[in-house]
């Protein structure tokens, strides 16, 4: 078998070094996709902050309001004491959440997937929530039936869907509206 002419391995060399520029032009492409994603989701959090500042302003309340992004989500958090923000089962923290998604969509232009929290009440829940799947796989591996939970908000419910999953098991939202809830089995 023969050696490579000099000309057939300055071809390779070539194709080596094309690849490998291509590798890290697609390398610097990613980095700078993910840069702006960052900032477009740090703006979504921006813009939501500034009409719920807005808004406290406007009600006469007090509160800090704080940005952030986590897994590729903007984040609002208002600091603050009591719940009037929040009301009976969330019902206000939703209602702001969705204005300060509306607010996003009429400065920015696009739907936006922004989570808002209000002193804690999501932390919280998501505590109790774990709590309540905890309890409701324990039953499941005693009695081997399926259990259904009340009846949840959509981000409710995927803390649920998240939690029984990591417990191995199958769950599954059934209902419609506002009595859609989630059964928890111990396979599909």
């Amino acid at each position: 078998m023969k050696g490579k002419s000099m000309s057939e391995e300055t071809k390779d060399q070539a194709e080596q070094v094309e690849a490998t520029v291509a590798d890290d032009q697609a390398k610097t492409e990613s980095t700078q996709t993910t840069e702006e994603q960052m900032d477009d989701l740090t703006l979504e959090g921006e813009t939501a902050a500034d009409y719920l500042e807005e808004l406290l302003d406007i009600a006469d309340l007090d509160g800090d309001i704080d940005t952030y992004v986590e897994a590729g989500r903007p984040h609002v958090s208002i600091l603050t004491s009591g719940d009037k923000l929040v009301g009976a089962n969330g019902e206000v923290l939703e209602a702001l959440q969705d204005l300060s998604r509306l607010a996003v969509l009429t400065k920015l232009g696009h739907h936006s997937r922004l989570m808002l929290d209000v002193a804690g009440h999501r932390d919280r829940r998501r505590q109790e929530l774990q709590e309540i799947v905890a309890a409701a796989v324990a039953e499941l591996n005693t009695s081997g039936e399926p259990q259904a939970l009340a009846a949840m908000n959509p981000f409710e419910r995927k803390i649920v869907h998240d939690a029984v999953a990591a417990a191995g098991l199958h769950s599954e939202s059934e209902g419609e509206g506002e009595k859609r809830h989630v059964v928890i089995s111990a396979s599909a």
